[in-house]
């Protein structure tokens, strides 16, 4: 993977890093995985605008991905390396011996012609997934479940990992990118490896016109407002707005808002840091 600093032949690609898409083999999806994505716009089934800036941007078709993996024991070859652009992570198409084809989040180091499977019998190699209990310890893994059978929830933006740390009675250790340490059940699966497209975090998008392509509206600082529109709104000239506190005056920065009471405080063993 790679990242390509444009030339600035435009006030726009002054400062624009783009992929470079060297892992990418292909630029046409498999039609039999595409369904349509139809956009809210940010208003809800009676037309009311209920999130602020969202609206406009290009046309997408989604892809459906495998987050489950469970078509155990049967072995699939990697036919190509996609770009999603419902995602930060490349996808791999994958072509099953009994004839099915599905997309899987792709893996870095995955190649095409490479042959990947879940299940038991599958070996702790990039791309397979294997339950918790069967994974080596120390190993890096990506695309978690967190409920048996649930499918893949965490691990899954592009470059993110975790590591398996320990296991322990019917619990398996897993370090997250967030840097919180948690419990999850041993029958649970995971993809080996890191996620791909791990220089995502170093693209500079260049111009504003780029992020309403993405959908994204422009954003207007509480600051500006007036008191009747946010609590950080008013007062004369530049003023500083207060405290840093949301639209309904719950204070940011630092302020928890996890309940106390919540179930799954229990499985945690470290918080993530600040």
């Amino acid at each position: 993977m790679s990242v390509r600093k444009l030339k600035p032949i435009t006030p726009g690609q002054r400062f624009r890093v783009v992929n470079g898409f060297d892992t990418i083999t292909t630029d046409k999806p498999e039609k039999s995985l595409l369904t349509s994505n139809k956009r809210s716009g940010g208003r809800n089934n009676k037309g009311k605008m209920t999130m602020r800036y969202i609206g406009g941007g290009h046309k997408k078709q989604y892809r459906i991905i495998d987050f489950k993996r469970n078509k155990n024991g049967i072995p699939a070859t990697v036919k190509t390396i996609e770009y999603d652009p419902n995602r930060t992570a490349f996808i791999a198409l994958l072509n099953y011996a009994d004839g099915e084809k599905r997309y899987i989040i792709a893996q870095n180091g995955l190649q095409v012609g490479q042959t990947v499977m879940s299940g038991e019998g599958a070996t702790p190699d990039v791309g397979n997934t294997m339950l918790l209990s069967e994974i080596p310890l120390g190993t890096t893994i990506s695309c978690i479940e967190l409920h048996p059978g649930q499918g893949a929830v965490m691990a899954r933006s592009a470059g993110s990992f975790a590591q398996l740390m320990a296991r322990d009675g019917k619990y398996a250790t897993v370090k997250l990118p967030s840097g919180e340490t948690r419990m999850i059940l041993l029958t649970c699966s995971a993809t080996i490896g890191v996620v791909s497209n791990s220089d995502h975090q170093l693209l500079v998008s260049g111009k504003a016109g780029r992020s309403r392509w993405l959908g994204r509206r422009p954003r207007t600082r509480p600051v500006v407002m007036n008191p009747v529109d946010h609590p950080m709104g008013g007062g004369e000239g530049k003023s500083s707005g207060g405290h840093p506190r949301s639209r309904n005056g719950i204070p940011a920065k630092g302020f928890k808002t996890r309940s106390k009471t919540k179930a799954s405080n229990k499985y945690i063993i470290e918080r993530r840091k600040k």
